[in-house]
């Protein structure tokens, strides 16, 4: 008959009905022992009896799954991952043969063709070494933000950083690239966030200085009692938005991962697209989040949205700027980053307030804020020169005539003043009196004083 392939479950049936049919054990003590119900075990014993051990093999064993794939379908789809998505996961090779070929075929099939083909290999899953911090309860409650520095074109472009936002409790995405990690790039995707969803609670960052100061207080904020504070944390001040810092790169893990995810599927959804630019690149992450967004964001613990509308009157051309004090000449002139603003004069004086509010925007617009008022402005193309001003009032300095009494009688007014120069003669002595002179010796280091006195 020939040898007979049989699985462990299958061999202990073996063992079981051999007993049973010995008259060892009866058929429900069978069913205790192989976990299955008394009509199953008496369904396998008649089949076992009938014919014989080979009845104890699965029916299917040998067999073509009804929902197998034929050889020659299997062949175009390795040819075409070798072709077009070599590198790709099995999960996301999947997505992309119903969205491009419309071939629906389990990852886990082609996880078996593509290792079976040498085109891929087994993911060995680390081991959990940290306690995982739950999720917050709310959407808008905490958002973590990041930069991701990677070669996103490949050898295609320069290597650029993605910014990205995860929200904690549901982990809906927003991302933006940019050349680096700055404060403009990240005041954008802030910006990006607030029109779609409103103003969030907390951000979680790490301690970059585009998001945390690391430098020294100036004498104003330490008589304020202020901290240091960078352009992108006053912004987020303005808006009622507190930054935390994270003091690891696994505290923020959640924004890290999808790091993660976006250097494995965006990396190739830009090769497939062939783009190699920032600017293309944009135009077509929105679609690309968003279908993230649709297969990983999950239903957050509470419906509560913890996110604030923009306030009515607030501008946030006027939140994500720049901000300068700079001082304002008397003839109404403005200097700023080398460049020379003149403001129409609010008044016949000079101004009451020497300080100005200069602002620079995102869009490289200026804006001049003089007593808390926007004023307008024009922009010099020299220096301005200061004027003097003449005084009709200032007195000229006199200059005697040749012929005045004052030169004339010059010799007799040197003559006077050296008269007064002269020394006093001693007085005449009266009758009866005599001069004594007395010397006093006060200490023997001191030279003698010598005095006159009068005697009478």
């Amino acid at each position: 008959m020939g040898d007979i392939r049989m699985s462990y479950k299958e061999r202990r049936r073996l063992v079981v009905m051999a007993r049973v049919n010995g008259g060892e054990i009866t058929m429900k003590e069978a069913s205790d022992m192989l976990g299955i119900s008394y009509r199953q075990v008496k369904r396998i014993r008649a089949r076992y009896k009938r014919e014989g051990d080979i009845g104890l093999v699965h029916r299917s064993r040998g067999r073509e799954s009804n929902r197998g794939y034929d050889d020659a379908v299997r062949e175009v789809v390795l040819k075409e991952y070798q072709e077009k998505y070599l590198g790709f996961g099995p999960t996301l090779f999947s997505e992309k043969l119903d969205e491009c070929h419309g071939l629906e075929i389990g990852h886990e099939a082609l996880r078996r063709w593509l290792i079976k083909g040498g085109l891929w290999q087994k993911q060995r899953k680390r081991s959990k070494h940290r306690k995982w911090r739950e999720r917050k309860e709310h959407f808008g409650e905490l958002v973590q933000m990041d930069g991701s520095h990677h070669e996103w074109f490949d050898d295609r472009g320069s290597k650029c950083c993605l910014m990205v936002m995860v929200d904690d409790a549901t982990g809906h995405t927003m991302a933006l690239m940019s050349e680096e990690e700055t404060t403009e790039a990240a005041m954008r995707l802030l910006w990006l966030w607030i029109d779609s969803y409103g103003i969030p609670v907390a951000l979680y960052t790490d301690r970059k200085n585009v998001y945390i100061s690391d430098r020294e207080p100036s004498l104003e904020e330490e008589l304020s009692g202020q901290e240091p504070i960078t352009v992108f944390g006053k912004a987020c001040r303005k808006l009622g938005i507190r930054i935390i810092p994270a003091n690891s790169p696994q505290a923020k893990g959640r924004v890290e991962r999808k790091n993660g995810v976006f250097q494995d599927r965006w990396v190739k959804e830009l090769r497939l697209k062939g783009i190699s630019d920032i600017e293309n690149a944009n135009r077509m992450l929105p679609l690309f989040t968003d279908k993230m967004n649709d297969k990983f964001a999950v239903i957050p613990f509470s419906s509560t949205d913890y996110h604030q509308p923009l306030p009515e009157g607030l501008n946030l051309e006027d939140i994500f700027c720049w901000e300068e004090t700079r001082t304002l000449g008397n003839d109404w002139t403005v200097r700023f980053e080398s460049r020379w603003f003149q403001i129409p004069a609010q008044s016949n004086l000079p101004p009451s307030k020497g300080r100005v509010m200069v602002r620079k925007r995102l869009d490289g617009s200026l804006q001049i804020v003089y007593r808390n008022q926007s004023v307008d402005f024009e922009e010099l193309l020299t220096k301005p020169v200061q004027k003097t001003i003449e005084n009709s009032n200032q007195r000229t300095k006199w200059i005697p005539a040749p012929d005045h009494p004052w030169r004339n009688n010059r010799e007799k007014h040197q003559g006077f003043k050296g008269a007064r120069t002269e020394q006093t003669k001693e007085p005449a002595l009266e009758p009866g009196a005599a001069r004594v002179t007395v010397t006093l010796d006060l200490t023997p280091s001191t030279k003698p004083f010598e005095g006159t006195f009068l005697k009478s």
